[in-house]
Order: structure tokens, then sequence, then C-alpha cells
């Protein structure tokens, strides 16, 4: 497969097992974000490699699923809106991705969070199909509803929670801090 992002090069094949992979790929987010706020777990892990890391030590989707669980189980409703999905193929079968998605979490006692975040993803074929290798979550920030956003905010961890590392945007991108350093901060 010619390895092109924009789709072009390669025989007409090549082309359409590309357009198919992103149908795919595509899925994998807007389905996670599915299944997360239903409460899904299966069809979740089912979505990862029956082989993922989780944490330092874990694997497989049985520990996913754990992990999924109580992360799930320290807020109650979510809303997961997914928007802007860019994909990039490292060959036929591993591509990565950058997809943004706007949350919304109740976390009980009156407080209902609302926050914009990008999931970077690694994926791989296996048999035909497109699963999870890996997603980062990284945050730009999540606060009250009826709080106004500024740079940094971020949600605090509750007690008994798992620790979920998120890095802090739009800093986390190399391109941030090359332009500033070009025209100088502002």
């Amino acid at each position: 497969m010619a390895d092109t992002t924009d789709g072009t090069g390669g025989s007409l094949a090549e082309r359409i097992d590309r357009l198919d992979a992103l149908d795919q790929i595509r899925q994998l987010a807007s389905r996670y974000a599915l299944a997360l706020d239903t409460r899904n777990l299966d069809d979740m892990v089912a979505l990862f490699i029956d082989d993922v890391r989780v944490g330092r030590d874990g694997s497989g989707r049985e520990e996913l699923k754990r992990w999924f669980t109580q992360s799930f189980s320290t807020f109650k409703t979510s809303i997961h809106f997914v928007g802007n999905h860019v994909i990039d193929f490292e060959d036929a079968d591993h591509a990565r991705g950058v997809v943004y998605c706007r949350d919304e979490l109740d976390r009980g006692a009156d407080e209902w969070m609302v926050g914009v975040i990008q999931y970077w993803d690694a994926y791989v074929r296996r048999d035909g199909r497109w699963y999870f290798v890996r997603r980062r979550l990284m945050r730009w920030y999540a606060v009250d509803a009826l709080s106004r956003p500024a740079h940094g905010a971020d949600m605090t961890r509750k007690e008994g929670a798992p620790h979920l590392t998120v890095g802090q945007l739009p800093e986390a991108w190399p391109s941030w801090d090359r332009f500033w350093q070009e025209v100088g901060q502002p």
C-alpha cells in the first residue's frame, strides 16, 4: 500500500482498502464514545487489541475492563461528542490518529463538568479488523458548566479513583512551543 496520508497514490485496490481502513478507524472513536456513555464495557474493551497494555504492569481486555470500571464509576452520566479525526497511516496495518472530543460529566453533588479533550491514538489492523492499540487522553480544560474555562483548568481526582495521567493542551504539541519561540511569547 502506498504510504500517503491524503489517500492518493497506489492502485485502485489500495485506495479502496485505505478508504475502508479510514471508515473502520473513525468508527472506533465513535463506538468508544457510545460505549463509554452507555457504560457498555464489553463493547468498549472489544475495540482494543486482545493483548492491550493496561498501566505499567497489566495487560488484556479483562484487566482493561477492571480499569474502566473503576475509572467510570467516579462520575454518573457522561456525554462524549466526537469531532475532528485526523488519521495518518504508517503502513497498511498501522496508523495513528488525533480525535477531538467535547465531554460532559455529571460528577454528582450539583457539579456538571464540561471540557474539551483530544485522544492521541495508535491503531492496528488484525485479521482484517482495526483496533485501538492505545488511547492517550489529552485535555484542554474541564470546568463546572457554570464556570468559564481557563487555561490549565482540570478536574480534581476523586478519592479512590485510579490515577489517569492527562496531558495539558495545547502545550503537549511540540509545534506550540516552536511557534511561540519564533514569534515571541504573547
